[in-house]
């Protein structure tokens, strides 16, 4: 017997096709959908690590140490402060020794009790030929990011 195809079953196959058609167009939409969604949140993630390293550089101060020449033959010692937030509690220490700044100057400023961001201390230095090129300095501080920061650093002359 054979099988006769009338309007209706046309219509309804095309309606099935249609079905499946939009089904796959679905599916392939919500994948594109979850791929953007997973963008997002990485995206967002980013984001909020960029934020936190923002806002934690604005709690840290950052000292320096370096030699300065004023005139024929006077030097200083300047200690800065080039960081967004205020040192507190400000140290100075040479593990190996100095030769060229005087001691008294150092205790007579230090520990500083607050070092504002761009802020220096001056320091005399007595250079003579006999000295050092290259000095070490050690910078102890607490700010609003860790109650010790320590930094090494090596002003030359």
């Amino acid at each position: 017997m054979p099988m006769q195809l009338t309007l209706s079953d046309v219509v309804a196959g095309l309606a099935f096709v249609l079905s499946a058609f939009a089904t796959w167009k679905t599916i392939e939409f919500n994948k594109r959908q979850q791929s953007l969604i997973e963008s997002q949140e990485r995206l967002n993630k980013r984001l909020l690590e960029k934020e936190d390293a923002e806002a934690a550089v604005e709690k840290k101060a950052d000292l320096g140490a370096t030699f300065v020449k004023l005139g024929n033959s006077n030097y200083r010692l300047k200690v800065w402060n080039k960081g967004k937030a205020v040192a507190r509690n400000v140290r100075l220490e040479f593990p190996s020794g100095s030769d060229v700044v005087n001691q008294s100057d150092v205790e007579r400023k230090f520990p500083l009790e607050a070092l504002d961001p761009f802020q220096s201390v001056e320091l005399i230095a007595a250079v003579h030929m006999g000295s050092k090129s290259k000095h070490e300095v050690k910078l102890i501080w607490s700010d609003d990011f860790s109650d010790l920061n320590e930094k090494i650093t090596y002003p030359t002359l």
